[in-house]
């Protein structure tokens, strides 16, 4: 129970459906001080107070389990080396692959639980397998995606069918004060909201080139290359503007030179997605589908490939800010719901030639 509105009703649903319910809420924070307050993350210490009055409200035991330690090296620690190493991580999609579906499903179960209850908006099916949400705005199952099929089976999302609307005229309904609380945003573990700030402060300045990927001419100077991130336009501070007046974009991070790249936006195109560490449920492959890029990031079709430790996903239209360390997530669209083929980390995004990117 995370203090918010999503996961107290999905404890009360728990509760309605005859399971016999028991509370978590997470210490997360070495310093529960230093994690934002208010709104704007989870967390907090306002968000623990809030979980347990819900758990009052609902008639159920409540616990915190302080997992401060693992959430620091598995999470944090995670995504600072991920920006070091010149990719972009999703430290939401960690949480919930090393903390709350490993390390809170592990002592659950040695506990003697049967499953782990989340306010995540999204679904499982007769089958086992992961589908997207009613409620597309606010589906989760991109950063769900990450979870094994031993994982899903223990897992139960009850606001799947639901709207966020829905959900929170239901805990109106039941009395719960944080029927209107607004929903997290951002990074849970970043106190004022500054990434950049927050990564400099752990891996200190760097001064680097800002180059022209077309050219090589040096365009700018950087304080460090973990401040950028492939898409990126805004904060690049170039001393020379382009010759036809457009924006730059950043089109790749190359730690071992500290360099930053940048160019125009039809640089950014790639047809041709590769990734590694795949958990994939679908079938065999290759597969034609749609894939996500990003969270909130809308589908595109594609022809996916798994081999071992591999992905490859070849776009049937490229698509422009594939950043290494986000996750490519495969759907099947299903009418009952898009169903999760699997989910892989993006390594690299070029373009090919048509007929490789193009073939089934």
């Amino acid at each position: 129970m995370s203090g918010g509105v999503d996961s107290a009703v999905a404890a009360a649903r728990a509760r309605d459906a005859g399971h016999d319910v028991t509370g978590v809420h997470l210490a997360l924070s070495r310093n529960p001080q230093t994690y934002r307050t208010g709104a704007r993350g989870c967390c907090t210490l306002e968000d623990s107070r809030d979980a347990r009055r819900a758990a009052d409200v609902i008639g159920i035991p409540f616990y915190v389990w302080d997992m401060a330690e693992q959430f620091h090296e598995d999470v944090v620690d995670d995504f600072v080396a991920e920006y070091a190493a010149g990719r972009t991580p999703n430290p939401c999609l960690r949480c919930n692959e090393k903390i709350k579906f490993a390390a809170v499903l592990d002592r659950a179960v040695a506990l003697g639980f049967d499953a782990v209850v989340t306010g995540h908006h999204a679904r499982l099916g007769a089958d086992g397998l992961l589908r997207r949400s009613v409620d597309l705005p606010k589906d989760q199952s991109y950063v769900l995606a990450v979870l094994t099929r031993a994982q899903l089976g223990r897992a139960v999302f009850p606001l799947g069918d639901s709207t966020k609307a829905q959900v929170r005229e239901e805990a109106a309904a039941r009395g719960l004060a944080v029927a209107d609380k607004p929903d997290s945003h951002d990074i849970c573990f970043i106190a004022d909201g500054d990434t950049r700030g927050f990564l400099a402060d752990r891996l200190g300045e760097s001064p680097g080139d800002i180059v022209d990927g077309r050219t090589g001419a040096v365009l700018g100077r950087h304080g460090g290359a973990y401040a950028y991130t492939v898409g990126q336009r805004k904060g690049l501070d170039l001393r020379v503007p382009a010759p036809d007046g457009r924006p730059r974009y950043v089109l790749s991070i190359t730690p071992t030179t500290n360099t930053v790249t940048v160019g125009p936006r039809e640089d950014l195109a790639v047809d041709t997605v590769t990734a590694e560490r795949p958990i994939w449920h679908g079938e065999t492959t290759p597969v034609e589908c749609e894939v996500q890029l990003r969270a909130h990031g809308e589908v595109a079709r594609a022809v996916v490939t798994t081999d071992g430790d591999g992905l490859t996903a070849r776009l049937r239209t490229p698509a422009r800010g594939v950043a290494a360390g986000q996750a490519i997530v495969a759907y099947r669209p299903d009418p009952g719901g898009d169903i999760v083929l699997g989910s892989a980390t993006i390594t690299a995004g070029r373009m090919a030639s048509p007929v490789a990117a193009h073939g089934a």
